[in-house]
């Protein structure tokens, strides 16, 4: 499966990619030389630390990179009085009696504790491509889901937050 991902997305992981291999990289490897200078390695808490972190940013490294490889590149296709890519939607969710405020966007910069929703999940499915006014029905599963009924929409081609970390 491909993420779909925008034109920004992958600029920002490209981005990633060439500081982790030209400064993080460097720095790592100087870590290692300087740990692994102190002496017995068995019992050198700072040569695995320096190691683990080593690891850890050639994966991230090789994440990205077929994350970016991969990538489908979208584009938002909404219309202006339609939710779509980027866009702020308020809700109002009847089984709650409340509003809620969620932004849809792409898979790997949401974040549900920022109310950052994917436009892969069931709820960003349900509201892309409605109006203000639109009565919605989101999906959990098969057999259980809720209505929404979209108050407001409010259109935005910001993308400034950050790709999430894995």
């Amino acid at each position: 499966m491909y993420d779909r991902l925008t034109r920004k997305d992958i600029e920002k992981m490209e981005q990633e990619i060439e500081h982790r291999k030209l400064v993080v990289r460097k720095q790592a490897i100087e870590d290692v030389k300087e740990a692994r200078a102190h002496g017995d390695l068995s019992e050198n808490f700072e040569y695995k630390a320096a190691k683990k972190f080593k690891n850890e940013n050639e994966s991230r490294i090789r994440y990205l990179e077929k994350m970016v490889k991969t990538a489908k590149i979208i584009e938002d296709d909404s219309k202006d009085n339609e939710a779509g890519l980027n866009d702020t939607v308020l809700l109002y969710i009847e089984d709650d009696d409340c509003e809620e405020e969620y932004k849809i966007v792409t898979t790997v910069r949401c974040d549900v504790m920022r109310n950052m929703i994917s436009i892969e999940s069931p709820m960003g499915k349900a509201l892309l491509k409605h109006k203000a006014g639109d009565r919605v029905y989101i999906a959990i599963d098969d057999k259980n889901g809720y209505f929404a009924q979209i108050r407001e929409i409010r259109k935005s081609d910001d993308e400034t937050e950050e790709i999430n970390r894995f």
